[in-house]
């Protein structure tokens, strides 16, 4: 037994070494001679042990896959697609405390957990629905790339993702010519989802871990410990691993995985950001769905690579100098794409990008294709010199952090930018508006506010150029159609700095601009995805008399922001609620959002109109004055039940 013992810790070593560490101390001759002696012991004494590599052996082909709950859930991401939504995210986070971030590689596979008692392995299953999967153990068990046996004594849940390479795909499709692999992400899932253990030894998927899902002693207090825990314990970790102080930081390592990916052997389809400290997680809590301290960064697949011939800086309607960079004609996204952008003045110096630099495109759920980060640098390449004076007005340029700003309020090019975003499709629509139209009716008509183009008469536009009858009569017509707008769209058109599209949606749950206009700094805090610097931006913007002025005069043109209406159908259609104590899976303004996309109505306090209670840990007054008028009252776990039915 001590020789068996002996030959699994050795034979063991050596299969980490070559499968995680990919670099091998011996010989395959070496290792096939000791692994036969090995199974020879084992055949003569009827016993094998649990840490025993002859045990990743496919075996026969199982009847059926059974179900197996999971010690804690294990949930889905949410997903962000747009820097808009990365940036509400980070709001939130901050809301909840001083947080560090992780970033990782999102892999396209399928998520597997894998079970640890008393040092053993003794169980692998998917994700299922989150809280159950199916058990695969006897299909992990053909998978190399993770420890039979670990030093940790206690209960244990680890999570990562079965992949298949794309070279181990491609190898694969080329010996199996007349059943080939569609993709490396099905071809993973079929490999461990397969009831025959020997087909997914054939297809060699790998298992890439990444979390720790449950401990029972001592548990991590952050995902660098949970990093950190799974390397020293001999699980395949994927390299790349930042951690991050900013959000700025944050969007620098997804820059660089989305630049890395591109000559990566694994099929990933965006980046993990995640907060570091157990302590801000457990404050953030999680909905029916999501953990609130996580989110993915999904990238698009268009990428293509271009020469950068020259930078120009564009002023935008903060005054923000973004560079412009003019590349040589590229296909991408079924466009012919011949500019694309950088963020600030920070993210060229940082990506190092250079004239004659050969660069790589992406739309990267933007409609600007950007810059991704420099693929190599040519004998030719030359610096970007920095502006001292904006290259429109001549005005000082002022640095902040990263960012350079032209100091002249009036300069055309910002008020031009403030125009076009209010006409922008997801702001006003105002169709046929363009940049250049209204650069056009800034020159020659001197539009310079919102309101100043809804004063715009056929004798206006009459003579100027390319405008004939068709298009000005089109061009009127979209500017009264435009006057009747959802109230989050025109918070999120009127430009308050820091205010994109997911927090003006926040903000239209008020009711009105005058409703809006009279929330506190403190009031504002509190909303869901606006933070204190956006809660300042807020508040300066309706204290100043020209942006008051401003509306009143847009309103005396006919705008008429409207609430959007609430769905007639939903589990609370009717029903108008009141939330009291805590909810261990949300946060109260999250299940307030969450009831009005129902139908329901939130009360701040239980009077003869509230018809349901929903009723958290620690309720109070609210909860004892419901049971006095025979309100209905309902825990979080029914609460919850609701949500998912629905």
């Amino acid at each position: 037994m001590d020789r068996m013992h002996e030959l699994c810790k050795k034979l063991n070593q050596w299969a980490y070494e070559y499968y995680v560490l990919d670099d091998p101390s011996v010989s395959d001759r070496e290792y096939d001679r000791y692994y036969d002696e090995l199974r020879e012991l084992e055949r003569e004494s009827g016993v094998v042990l649990p840490e025993s590599p002859t045990r990743r052996v496919g075996g026969e082909p199982v009847k059926g896959f059974e179900r197996h709950a999971h010690i804690a859930r294990l949930y889905s991401l949410d997903k962000a697609v747009t820097e808009d939504e990365l940036d509400a995210f980070f709001t939130r986070v901050n809301k909840a405390g001083d947080a560090t971030y992780t970033v990782e590689y999102k892999y396209d596979g399928l998520t597997v957990c894998l079970t640890y008692e008393g040092g053993d392995f003794v169980r692998a299953t998917t994700r299922g629905n989150g809280v159950e999967g199916e058990d695969v153990t006897a299909q992990a068990l053909t998978v190399p790339s993770f420890p039979l046996k670990i030093s940790y004594p206690g209960t244990l849940e680890v999570r990562g993702e079965a992949v298949i390479r794309l070279s181990v795909l491609e190898a694969y499709n080329a010996a199996h010519p007349e059943e080939p692999l569609k993709n490396a992400r099905n071809a993973a899932a079929g490999a461990i989802r397969n009831l025959d253990p020997k087909i997914t030894r054939t297809r060699k998927p790998e298992i890439l871990f990444y979390d720790v899902n449950y401990m029972s002693e001592q548990p991590v207090s952050s995902q660098t410990e949970a990093t950190e825990f799974l390397r020293r314990e001999g699980f395949k970790v994927f390299p790349y691993f930042r951690v991050c102080r900013t959000p700025e930081e944050v969007k620098e390592a997804i820059d660089e995985i989305e630049v890395g990916r591109r000559t990566l052997d694994v099929l990933t389809d965006g980046a993990v950001v995640k907060v570091n400290e157990e302590e801000i997680r457990a404050e953030m809590g999680a909905t029916d769905k999501f953990p609130r301290w996580a989110i993915a960064y999904k990238f698009e697949a268009e990428e293509a690579e271009s020469t950068v011939l020259r930078v120009v800086w564009q002023v935008g309607r903060t005054g923000k100098l973004t560079p412009l960079a003019e590349i040589e004609p590229v296909e991408l996204a079924g466009a012919t794409v011949k500019r694309a952008t950088l963020n600030n003045y920070g993210d060229l110096t940082r990506k190092d990008v250079k004239i004659r630099s050969r660069v790589l495109v992406c739309r990267s759920n933007e409609v600007i294709p950007k810059i991704l980060g420099v693929v190599k640098h040519a004998e030719g390449s030359v610096p970007v010199e920095k502006p001292a004076v904006c290259p429109f007005c001549g005005s000082a340029v002022r640095e902040t952090g990263a960012n350079l700003f032209c100091s002249n309020e009036a300069c055309p090019p910002r008020i031009i930018q403030k125009l076009t975003h209010y006409c922008s499709k997801n702001a006003a629509d105002v169709e046929g508006m363009s940049e250049a139209t209204i650069a056009l009716l800034f020159e020659k008509r001197g539009v310079k506010r919102f309101s100043d183009l809804y004063a715009l008469k056929s004798s206006d536009l009459e003579g100027l150029e390319g405008f004939k009858s068709k298009k000005i009569s089109n061009l009127l017509a979209s500017l009264e159609n435009s006057k009747n707008l959802p109230l989050d769209r025109f918070l999120y058109a009127i430009g308050i700095e820091g205010i994109g599209r997911v927090a003006a949606r926040d903000l239209a749950a008020f009711g009105s601009v005058e409703a809006v206009a009279a929330l506190t700094r403190e009031e504002l805090v509190a909303v869901d995805n606006v933070g204190e610097v956006t809660a300042n931006s807020v508040t300066a913007y309706f204290a100043d008399e020209e942006n008051r002025a401003e509306i009143e005069r847009l309103f005396a043109c006919g705008v008429r922001p409207y609430v959007r209406k609430k769905p007639a159908g939903g589990a609370f259609a009717g029903q108008s609620v009141v939330l009291t104590g805590t909810l261990a899976s949300m946060s109260r303004p999250e299940a307030q959002k969450r009831i009005e996309a129902l139908g329901g109505e939130c009360q701040s306090a239980v009077s003869g109109k509230t018809t349901l209670v929903v009723a958290g840990e620690k309720a109070g007054s609210k909860l004892e004055k419901a049971k006095k008028l025979n309100v209905p009252v309902i825990g979080e776990e029914e609460f919850l039940k609701m949500l998912q039915e629905s």
